[in-house]
């Protein structure tokens, strides 16, 4: 390596030489090859997060959801699921069950396999999926955005020290 002129590179190398030091950077790098067990923790606390906000009725951000319409009430009243005032907590209560984890080499992934997830998510205009047989709209309503899905300012500082607490693990001794 050539320093550039008018500067002095000073370069240095650390040798270890005691076992211990040796075996626990060694383990530590073991586990970046297999980062499954991080990712599987993060996906499950993720979930677990996700789950809660529809206990709080809350986005990531902390922001109230949108509460449901009286029409909404209504229609579940006439159908006899009266109880269900809550955002996002339909009759059938799947959104705020069905969340899952996928996670790979590449990462983790947390969302819903419900084909109506992304509109709860991100809200339509009444009609904005065209109509139905009898020429009503879909959605019959306006939807607002009700953000579910995301990760909170607690929730990062989590994930980052479930990645500490697993890398770190090894040299902690």
């Amino acid at each position: 390596m050539h320093a550039p002129q008018g500067r002095n590179i000073a370069m240095f190398r650390v040798q270890f030489n005691e076992q211990p030091i040796i075996d626990r950077l060694q383990a530590a790098e073991r586990r970046l090859d297999d980062p499954a067990p991080m990712y599987q923790e993060i996906g499950e606390y993720v979930v677990n997060a996700t789950k809660q906000r529809f206990v709080i009725g809350e986005a990531p951000n902390g922001s109230k959801w949108a509460p449901k319409s009286q029409v909404t009430i209504d229609r579940y009243k006439a159908a006899g699921d009266g109880s269900r005032t809550k955002p996002l907590i339909g009759p059938s209560k799947r959104l705020s069950t069905e969340v899952h984890y996928f996670f790979s080499r590449a990462g983790v992934e947390v969302g819903s396999a419900l084909e109506y997830s992304g509109v709860m998510q991100g809200g339509a205009a009444k009609g904005a999926f065209g109509t139905d047989r009898s020429g009503r709209p879909i959605p019959w309503g306006n939807i607002p955005a009700r953000v579910w899905l995301g990760l909170s300012d607690r929730d990062d500082r989590e994930i980052v020290d479930i990645a500490d607490d697993y890398v770190g693990e090894p040299l902690d001794s």
